[in-house]
């Protein structure tokens, strides 16, 4: 019987053993499970950062792009009108000599 009795003891004292050490695990995968998703949530904000960062650049490179093509264009357009401003002026030049030969010739 006192065998017994200690054998009973022993098995209780290691299931009790085997509940602490079963809630000491869970304690701690609970804790190990909070610290992995605090990590992932960092490491998102980390990624989403990055890529608003990135897409900043990539905005900042297509209007620089933009202005760049707009300014070219502007400068193309404006040797333009003022190549034909040039040929206006030359033509509308010639046309004042050949009024003055006109007149001078109907007054003589």
């Amino acid at each position: 019987m006192v065998i017994q009795m200690i054998t009973i003891s022993e098995a209780i004292t290691t299931i009790k053993k085997a509940e602490n050490d079963a809630d000491k695990l869970i304690e701690d995968s609970k804790q190990k499970s909070s610290e992995m998703i605090e990590e992932a949530k960092e490491k998102s904000k980390e990624i989403i950062e990055n890529a608003k960062s990135e897409a900043g650049d990539d905005a900042e490179k297509i209007i620089f792009d933009a202005e760049t093509k707009a300014k070219k264009e502007s400068y193309q357009i404006s040797n333009k009108a003022t190549e034909v401003l040039e040929l206006t002026k030359n033509k509308a030049i010639n046309k004042v000599d050949e009024s003055v030969t006109i007149i001078v010739k109907s007054v003589l």
